[in-house]
């Protein structure tokens, strides 16, 4: 399937911070005693997107689309196959150790399980402090008062600082993680479904304070979720995954009022509506997600697409940018 072109790809008249062409991240399978590569798992298989200065992009998709592995290849946890990411005009594969390691505050993760990601060692305040003190932030004698305010820019009181992640809740211990990441002054977060392992009223909360943060220090967010409703209330731009592409990209109002790839159709007619009495008109996708070991030719997406053509079955789709900004990587816009 092909991926959004870098020009397609990009918000025009935008100041990107974060800019991605082709990115590819494949695991090798191997077997046997000498664990020889038999093939490769393409885990992400050609994405390209931006991500304006301050603005929020949504990336949502079923489970096991890609959606974590991209934010992870981003940030170089996970070192890429192919593709370039840029982040402030600098190529971060380019980078050595050092230069790498001076770059790292600047882009931070906040990982989706606020119960496994935080050491039960250290004390809370040892925990949003540890790689401020590596990475020399701010003098000895401010680091207490700039820990302090940290935390109570993310709602935690100073005097939590003492305290251990197992005697805080499940919101508590993720505001924790918000604290982590924002105490190293970054200017690039991934949120790594964020609340997904949280209460809805909770959730809520965690939103809130995100934004929150985002105005009062101009961060830019990926926001990584499979709930269309949160990724609505937060996004301002959003791409649609499926088997490792990028299958649509556009702004979040073009997205949700008109969604036109068969699987963003799909997705937004399971969304939930609050009125008892509206007829729901569910798409039901037909079998199961292919292995991306083993993906289909032509379009990843024939295998279960209610519009599935001859073409679909032979040729990869090429990405339309059908209205100023929505882009679309399906056989339905040939030629549109």
């Amino acid at each position: 399937m092909a991926e959004l072109s870098g020009a397609a790809a990009q918000t025009q008249g935008a100041d990107n911070l974060l800019q991605v062409r082709g990115l590819r991240k494949y695991f090798p399978i191997k077997t046997g005693l000498g664990q020889r590569v038999r093939g490769h798992v393409r885990a992400v298989d050609g994405v390209s997107f931006d991500i304006r200065r301050g603005a929020t992009m949504g990336l949502v998709g079923e489970s096991g689309c890609g959606k974590t592995t991209v934010g992870r290849t981003i940030l170089r946890l996970t070192e890429k196959t192919a593709g370039e990411v840029r982040f402030d005009g600098t190529e971060i594969y380019s980078l050595g150790k050092a230069s790498l390691r001076a770059m790292r505050p600047k882009m931070q993760i906040i990982f989706q399980d606020p119960y496994s990601s935080l050491s039960p060692r250290l004390p809370v305040g040892e925990i949003i402090g540890e790689a401020v003190r590596e990475h020399a932030l701010v003098s000895p004698k401010d680091f207490n008062a700039y820990i302090d305010r940290i935390m109570q820019a993310c709602g935690l009181q100073p005097y939590h600082k003492n305290r251990y992640p197992h005697e805080f809740s499940g919101g508590q211990r993720q505001r924790i993680c918000i604290a982590r990441a924002l105490a190293l002054n970054p200017q690039f977060v991934v949120c790594d479904e964020p609340v997904s392992a949280l209460d809805v009223s909770i959730q809520a909360q965690i939103i809130n304070l995100l934004k929150d943060l985002q105005r009062q220090f101009g961060l830019t967010y990926l926001f990584i979720s499979h709930d269309l409703s949160v990724v609505e209330h937060i996004s301002d731009t959003v791409g649609v995954m499926y088997l490792g592409n990028l299958v649509e990209f556009g702004g979040k109002g073009d997205i949700f009022r008109e969604p036109l790839h068969p699987y963003t159709q799909a997705l937004f007619s399971a969304i939930p509506v609050p009125d008892p009495g509206a007829k729901m008109q569910r798409i039901i996708l037909q079998g199961s997600i292919p292995s991306p070991a083993n993906p289909p030719k032509g379009c990843k997406f024939h295998t279960r697409c209610r519009h599935c053509m001859a073409v679909c079955e032979a040729e990869e789709p090429q990405q339309r940018e059908v209205t100023p900004g929505h882009h679309v990587v399906c056989h339905l816009y040939d030629g549109k």
